[in-house]
């Protein structure tokens, strides 16, 4: 009973409930574990007395929290704290508002921000905490946005080194903007990567959340590439000439994306780029960057520099370079001064382009712009885990438990966040994070938003079976979410797909958090057979498309291609026959309900194979068009009938995950420049012609 107690005071469920009516006990082991990993030590029965003593005298009896949290216009909840408390708020544009006594104060409205509250308690004793004032909800989508939803590295243009890059980002806003009238661009994360080789091409295991990754510039859109002379020009237009083959590899040959190929290019072009020295203005916007970015942006820059002299995995680096802060690494940073300039100013330089793109995004029309996504974690030997260790809970990694869809249940290899170190710091991590993601941002996509209520925390070395659940703190995590997403005025996008508690639905709505609706999964689940959910009954607080990068293609499914492929890699369940027959059963059922809606042209069946998946898809969409959502997406190689999915899930070296090119339904890659032109493209985007306008409610 101790050690559950113990647990429950620090957020760790020792039980949980995979589906209504079944209770699953969490083994003793992984409790202790996981409370180790939070610096509680429950490995015997004296130790479990000891931390519950320590509670009881130190969080249980302190007169204020770590952090504090309220919502605009409204006092915090002070009602622990004994009469006679003196309380003062330094705000955080450096006022000082006094309120006087407990009860009666807190007279002085607070402005949003975080700021400090001091408690000053009529025995002596005091105390501060990190009080946290946000509005209500999130900045909300008005009206109905229409976009595209694209893997970045898969839109190759003939100006692109080889995968697709900023400059392709900022045409296909411009056009989509300005000839569609589309009002937004969902793109996976830019997460700056660890680096190869061989680099992991997934786009959700980064270094970094913090940075983009510079493989994403446009070299010849960068201002001194254009001042290059004599023997620097010459070399540049050699790199131009062989990142032109590298392109045709892929875009002729059928060869894979190669990230590392495309890194060594742009790496050696930026060499070149910085013996051109910055205009006076040029110098001035690096220097701003700087300063606004601080100290993260040098230990981003440090641990890249210090990555290409000792590896990737900083756990193995020699001792006291492990430590951000120790005497050797700030001796390796002044002898690692010029490679970290390298790096700082690549940061620079991707996020210059990233802002031209929203720039352009909103000068083309796009009422919404980039959609950014938010990974739910990092690599455990990356970039932000070295500079900022105290905030990951060391030996853990996050994943899901099991459930209908995989029995195993999954390990993500990511570290995760400690709940206690957040509170402590005023949630500092979580808000710097989001700060620098939103800087060029319409609106931000959260993976898994359920992280942001609970984690599924697996000790290293055990089966993702023997996790348990790890709770944060949610009204905080989204009380600072709402902060920062309100200084950005930008729109907050949850993936809330799989298996969501009770509850997690119902208070990201009322924070205004658009949710994730994908066709298939649409459902009237207490109807017989369960069959689609009428297009009137869906959500209208959400982002509505008909599949994601980790799905099949529409055309793929429409066709039987996915099973297919599913059968050659060995990922299906029952027999080919099976999986088959229930594939053409599902699409079957879609369709009759296009048919029933009057969204399927007649005729649809027609026998010509090509003809009637692009109907059947452009119906789809029209169904998306029936429902209220607030967003809808259109997944960018549907809309050229590409086949095949952009990651399959369940494989590592099977399936070339995250490096394939956006192709033709015969698997032929398409260049920007045909994907535009595309007459497939055309007739499904003008379904989406006439709608009223949208955008983000100030």
């Amino acid at each position: 009973m101790g050690r559950a107690r113990l647990a429950r005071l620090h957020g760790v469920t020792t039980s949980y409930e995979p589906a209504p009516g079944r209770t699953v006990h969490v083994p003793e082991d992984t409790v202790v574990a996981v409370l180790a990993a939070l610096g509680v030590d429950a490995s015997t029965p004296q130790a479990v007395r000891a931390a519950l003593d320590a509670y009881e005298y130190g969080p249980a009896r302190a007169l204020l929290p770590p952090t504090l949290v309220t919502r605009e216009g409204r006092p915090p909840d002070l009602a622990g704290l004994p009469g006679g408390t003196t309380l003062r708020v330094d705000t955080e544009d450096g006022r000082t508002l006094d309120w006087g006594l407990v009860p009666g104060g807190q007279a002085a409205p607070l402005p949003l921000g975080v700021h400090v509250l001091r408690a000053y308690a009529a025995d002596g004793a005091a105390a501060h905490s990190h009080l946290v004032v946000a509005p209500d909800r999130m900045p909300a989508v008005s009206g109905r946005g229409h976009g595209f939803m694209v893997q970045l590295y898969s839109l190759l243009s003939q100006a692109s080194w080889g995968m697709g890059d900023l400059g392709d980002l900022a045409r296909l806003a411009d056009w989509s903007g300005r000839t569609l009238g589309m009002d937004f661009v969902q793109l996976n994360p830019l997460h700056a990567a660890v680096p190869g080789p061989p680099t992991d091409p997934s786009p959700y295991r980064p270094s970094s959340r913090r940075f983009p990754d510079p493989v994403h510039l446009r070299i010849a859109d960068v201002p001194e590439f254009a001042r290059l002379s004599g023997a620097a020009r010459q070399r540049a237009d050699e790199l131009t000439g062989r990142a032109a083959a590298l392109r045709d590899t892929v875009l002729k040959n059928g060869a894979l994306i190669d990230r590392d190929a495309v890194w060594e290019l742009k790496k050696e072009a930026l060499e070149l780029l910085r013996t051109v020295p910055l205009s006076t203005a040029r110098q001035a916007a690096y220097d701003a960057f700087r300063a606004d970015r601080g100290q993260d942006l040098e230990d981003h820059a440090t641990w890249y520099a210090l990555a290409e002299a000792h590896g990737p995995d900083w756990r193995a680096w020699p001792e006291g370079l492990r430590d951000p802060r120790s005497a050797r690494t700030e001796r390796m940073r002044r002898a690692l001064a010029d490679r970290i300039d390298f790096h700082r100013r690549a940061a620079w330089l991707t996020d210059e382009q990233l802002a031209a793109a929203q720039r352009g995004a909103r000068a083309a029309g796009m009422r919404i712009g980039l959609v950014h996504d938010l990974a739910v974690g990092v690599h455990p030997s990356g970039a932000d885990t070295w500079a900022r260790q105290d905030d990951f809970a060391a030996g853990m990694s996050v994943g899901a438990p099991p459930d209908a869809f995989n029995s195993r249940g999954q390990d993500w290899g990511l570290p995760p966040w400690r709940p206690d170190t957040l509170a402590e710091t005023g949630y500092a991590p979580f808000r710097a994070l989001l700060r620098g993601l939103l800087r060029h941002a319409g609106a931000l996509r959260i993976d898994h938003v359920m992280g942001l209520f609970r984690l599924w925390w697996i000790p290293e070395g055990r089966p993702p079976t023997e996790g348990t659940y790890v709770r944060y703190d949610a009204e905080a995590m989204l009380s600072v979410l709402a902060l920062e997403a309100a200084r950005a005025d930008t729109a907050v996008i949850g993936e809330d797909l799989g298996t969501v508690e009770d509850g997690v639905r119902e208070a990201l709505e009322e924070r205004g958090v658009l949710g994730t609706s994908v066709l298939w999964f649409e459902r009237d689940w207490t109807a017989e057979g369960q069959p689609p959910l009428p297009p009137e009954s869906w959500r209208a607080d959400c982002l509505a498309t008909v599949t994601t990068h980790d799905l099949p293609s529409t055309a793929g499914r429409l066709t039987g291609e996915h099973t297919a492929l599913r059968h050659r890699i060995g990922l299906l369940d029952g027999t080919l026959e099976e999986e088959q027959a229930a594939d053409r059963a599902e699409v079957a059922t879609w369709l009759e309900w296009l048919g029933r809606l009057g969204l399927l042209p007649e005729g649809t069946a027609s026998g010509e194979a090509e003809a009637d998946e692009r109907a059947a898809v452009a119906a789809l969409h029209r169904f998306l068009l029936r429902t209220p959502a607030r967003m809808v997406g259109v997944w960018l190689p549907d809309a050229v009938g590409d086949r095949r999915p952009q990651n399959l899930p369940g494989t590592w070296d099977e399936y070339p995950n995250w490096r394939l090119p956006i192709a033709a339904p015969d698997g032929r890659p398409m260049t920007l420049e045909e994907i535009v032109e595309s007459p497939r493209l055309r007739a499904l985007t003008a379904e989406f012609d006439a709608r009223p306008g949208a955008g983000l409610s100030r």
